[in-house]
């Protein structure tokens, strides 16, 4: 363990009830003891996703053995470590995946799930990489088989799922589509190197997408479900692949079943907080491995909307509803 003193004591937010972002309240909890294979850091910043609302709804509970506090994501400063733990010392920097616990001065992680902030990054920008760098590489990559020279499609593309998708998919060397709710949303994600940036509002996505050269795309990555899921299956082109990460418009939909026959489309999906701890080491060392000299090198960073303070959690949570974000949301706690 450290030598350095830790308080006893932490504040914190909390989800009082079900409910608004006004559930969303100042606690005092007691400092996480890291158990066998854990670490304990002292959290500088903590990102905001969308995983977080739905939680405070109501409809996303921790996992069992998991913190009920909100917080899937943070970066800051190892100052113990559990028995076992030998890939990293007191003093680092890190940034790590949770099942919870994030919005809270200091915070326990598997030491599986975290990785070395190099000295390029903030810490307000290593807090916004692990729930979306993690959530895009298995998704996309992974599950989406995407490939250098192949086209990807985006929904929400000004999200922090669709900043981060964007900037690892122009990386690795595909080409990137994406819609947006406005225009000036459109144009920066086209900053953020999309090829194409279409406004659902005002076009048709699905004509849009099938009069490009290439006549439709190879993979999407879609968080909106309902009837985008049907408009997504004539997107594709044969043999592409559906992703669906969430589901905002609705999880229910009536579909055509002949065209993912006719054109050998693979449909799957996933969700992160759940899996195992042996799953998400395997992620991290993926992220490390295939992401993180762009991260490093600053070619891949996460953009950052706004920061917050933990007191102002609520109002975090409001702008999250609001869709108005071009970005991430982090709460900057040190």
């Amino acid at each position: 363990m450290a030598t350095t003193p830790i308080p006893t004591t932490m504040h914190a937010v909390e989800i009082k009830a079900p409910g608004g972002p006004e559930q969303l309240v100042a606690t005092t909890r007691p400092v996480p003891i890291p158990k066998s294979g854990e670490i304990l850091i002292e959290v500088h910043a903590a990102g905001v996703n969308r995983p977080d609302v739905v939680q405070r709804l109501g409809q996303y509970p921790a996992p069992p053995g998991a913190s009920d506090l909100p917080g899937l994501e943070v970066a800051g400063t190892i100052v113990a470590l559990g028995d076992g733990v030998t890939k990293f010392k007191t003093g680092d920097r890190v940034c790590a995946l949770l099942p919870g616990g994030g919005y809270a001065e200091y915070a326990t992680a598997h030491a599986g799930s975290c990785l070395p902030v190099p000295e390029s990054l903030s810490f307000v920008e290593a807090a916004a990489i692990p729930e979306t760098f993690f959530t895009v590489w298995h998704n996309v990559f992974e599950r989406g088989r995407l490939e250098a020279g192949e086209t990807l499609l985006v929904h929400g593309g000004t999200s922090g799922i669709g900043t981060a998708a964007i900037q690892i998919a122009k990386a690795l060397g595909s080409t990137v589509v994406t819609t947006a709710g406005s225009d000036e949303k459109c144009a920066a994600c086209k900053k953020l190197g999309a090829d194409v940036a279409i406004n659902y509002r005002t076009q048709d996505f699905v004509e849009a997408v099938r009069n490009l050269p290439a006549k439709g795309v190879d993979v999407i990555l879609d968080m909106v479900g309902g009837d985008y899921f049907g408009r997504n299956l004539k997107c594709l082109k044969p043999d592409g692949r559906l992703v669906q990460i969430a589901f905002l418009q609705g999880a229910k939909t009536e579909t055509d079943l002949s065209g993912i026959m006719l054109k050998r489309l693979t449909v799957t999906g996933s969700t992160l907080r759940a899996r195992d701890l042996a799953f998400k080491e395997r992620l991290a060392q993926a992220v490390y491995r295939h992401i993180w000299p762009f991260a490093t090198a600053r070619k891949v960073v996460p953009l950052i909307h706004a920061t917050l303070a933990l007191d102002q959690a609520s109002e975090a949570h409001r702008l999250m509803e609001s869709s108005a974000h071009i970005g991430k949301i982090v709460l900057k706690i040190k």
